[in-house]
């Protein structure tokens, strides 16, 4: 696992992130990774957003969340989001714009779908992964119609551990505020490197 702790690098470097250059996948238990992206998609010159919340959300009557009954729709559902997310970003990234998906990719299998679809785009995975205790405690600050009933922090960060493992960019975000986050995630090593 690639961990970052401390800013490093070249703030120039965020050049290789601009533009359609890159696509970031910022993955993580519900717990500021919204915030981040905004900030994130703020920082480049030319960046669309993609919530994965909002995308799954296009499907009004019928809709299913991920960890919803029947198991098997919702799992068709997330499918269906995992490809709409893929396809926008990659129209997004031909048009010179970056696209920074937030959202919550919990397993292999679905990783896999995103890596297929855009490794050759300039995939950027980020995992957020602040101590399970914090997203407990970040998730009952929120108001509560904002919060998210979830409970399995920890094995929800062990499972993208197996994942992402080294594919990843892993950012313990426990102690950092959302700008310092940003800031981390656009000057880490090897996160701006040019690959297209």
């Amino acid at each position: 696992m690639t961990n970052a702790q401390t800013p490093l690098g070249d703030p120039s470097g965020i050049s290789a992130l601009d533009n359609g250059r890159s696509i970031l996948l910022v993955t993580g238990p519900p717990a500021g990774k919204s915030t981040v992206t905004r900030l994130l998609a703020e920082r480049l010159s030319r960046c669309a957003l993609l919530d994965g919340d909002f995308v799954a959300r296009l499907v009004v009557s019928g809709y299913v969340w991920p960890l919803g009954e029947p198991a098997d729709e919702a799992a068709r559902q997330v499918a269906l989001c995992n490809q709409n997310l893929c396809d926008l970003a990659r129209n997004i990234a031909d048009a010179g714009i970056t696209p920074v998906i937030d959202w919550i990719v919990p397993d292999r299998a679905q990783f896999d779908v995103f890596s297929n679809a855009l490794g050759g785009l300039g995939l950027r995975p980020v995992v957020l992964a602040p101590d399970p205790a914090v997203c407990v405690e970040r998730s009952l600050q929120r108001e509560e119609r904002a919060r998210f009933d979830f409970d399995d922090h920890a094995g929800l960060l062990a499972r993208m551990g197996e994942a992402f493992g080294d594919d990843a960019l892993w950012v313990d975000s426990s102690h950092l505020s959302a700008q310092d986050t940003v800031e981390l995630i656009v000057e880490a090593p090897g996160i701006a490197d040019d690959s297209r």
